[in-house]
């Protein structure tokens, strides 16, 4: 393969399954990467900055999700009905999110309309006006956000054990901001923050589906190879000897929602394999652990579930339930009596085997779709790690071993470590 001058290019190794992936690093440091799809004729395509809520100051918090929204309200070429329009008349899409650690603009098209995309996206995160008139309005909209979650106690209790969990760590912020804080944002603050962030070498620009890596390489060139380059910035490093507490926060309702959760290694650790494997097997499912013990024999909770989040610094691995204030105890106990079992037994072999299976399936099926596959291959560059071919990462979760599984279960399921917080009445409903 031959790389065009100032654009030299990296070529991943194909699968059957996982078509041709390639990489190429534009002269001013952005990362243009690239994912051909035969028998599609869609295309998704994103932008992503390495700027998220986890980089702000305590001043500036939810600066982030702000600008993001901020952006869609003009550019220097586009109003906001035509943003909105651009891709819609094409009969296409566009979407915007803030993360810990990132932000991100994606757009879904046909593949003849791939140019259009990219143009609006250069023209959302390289020339917003971000006026002071519309971020008065748009502040509005983000404060209603905010009381929407505020609204939704099984949203609002994962921001709350955040906080709990990380304590002063930015992993512990809230991405949408306080009220305080985003009322106090300031047009001018935004400007600068636009200014220093969305920088070459902090973007991350893919595509997935029906293209040619080079035609596109070359109109990512032409839209944003003006862009300043710059090296993204770092979190700072999450300690994961985070101290286990049990916190409830009154609130009137029908039910108490109980979040447990626990500081686990980041995504680029060894852990993360087995503790998905983990996960999986504890709440990851209607078989699993934790589905069968609390809802099924003792028809304790409607939702019951494990989750967990790597970052570059850190993770975390825990459990949501939602429960009525006088079974909370109980359930408290059935979850924490689960995490007992699994910490001292690990999984058995046939456990092991098929949450193997079940993991790989769920892996496969997920990238059914154009946008998972530029989902999991912007990941790769988000976090520096070398790009994991389809059966590259079949073969890391065959690999884990039962010990490896047991060494996880004891270091991170113990239920004595674990940070339990429960939002709502207490157990006699006050």
């Amino acid at each position: 393969m031959t790389s065009r001058p100032g654009h030299p290019a990296r070529l991943v190794a194909p699968d059957r399954a996982d078509g041709l992936m390639r990489e190429t690093l534009l002269s001013n440091g952005i990362r243009v990467l690239t994912e051909s799809i035969p028998g599609v004729r869609s295309v998704t395509t994103g932008v992503w900055v390495r700027h998220g809520a986890a980089h702000e100051t305590l001043e500036l918090r939810g600066a982030s999700h702000l600008l993001e929204h901020l952006v869609f309200k003009g550019t220097t070429r586009r109003e906001p009905k035509e943003i909105a329009l651009s891709l819609e008349r094409l009969g296409g899409s566009l979407d915007a999110f803030t993360s810990r650690e990132h932000t991100s603009f994606q757009a879904r098209v046909l593949a003849e309309h791939l140019p259009v995309a990219l143009d609006v996206l250069a023209d959302l995160t390289l020339h917003p006006l971000l006026r002071e008139e519309d971020l008065a309005l748009e502040r509005e909209v983000v404060l209603e956000e905010i009381a929407s979650m505020e609204d939704t106690p099984d949203d609002l209790v994962f921001e709350l054990h955040g906080e709990a969990l990380w304590g002063d760590h930015p992993y512990g912020r809230s991405i949408l901001g306080t009220r305080e804080s985003v009322s106090g944002l300031s047009a001018e603050a935004l400007r600068n923050l636009h200014a220093e962030r969305y920088l070459g070498g902090r973007m991350i620009i893919g595509a997935a589906g029906f293209l040619e890596h080079e035609e596109f390489v070359d109109v990512v060139g032409r839209l944003f190879g003006k862009a300043v380059g710059d090296d993204a910035p770092e979190v700072p490093i999450a300690e994961l000897e985070g101290q286990s507490r049990d916190l409830h926060v009154p609130r009137k309702g029908a039910q108490t929602h109980l979040v447990f959760g626990i500081r686990t290694p980041p995504r680029s650790d060894r852990a993360r394999f087995p503790l998905i494997l983990l996960s999986a097997a504890f709440g990851g499912g209607m078989g699993s652990r934790l589905f069968q013990r609390v809802r099924e024999e003792l028809g304790l909770a409607y939702t019951v579930y494990s989750y967990q989040s790597f970052y570059s610094r850190a993770g975390v691995a825990g459990v949501y339930v939602g429960t009525r204030p006088e079974w909370a105890e109980r359930t408290v106990e059935a979850v924490q009596e689960e995490y007992r079992k699994l910490r001292e037994d690990g999984l058995t072999s046939t456990e092991l085997d098929e949450v193997k299976n079940q993991v790989k399936g769920q892996v496969m099926l997920s990238l059914e779709s154009t946008g998972s596959r530029l989902f999991r291959l912007a990941g790769f560059a988000l976090y520096d790690e070398p790009v994991m071919t389809l059966d590259q990462l079949l073969e890391a979760i065959d690999a884990v071993t039962p010990e490896e599984v047991f060494e996880m279960a004891d270091r991170f399921f113990d239920p004595a470590a674990q940070t339990l917080l429960r939002l709502g009445p207490d157990s006699r409903g006050a």
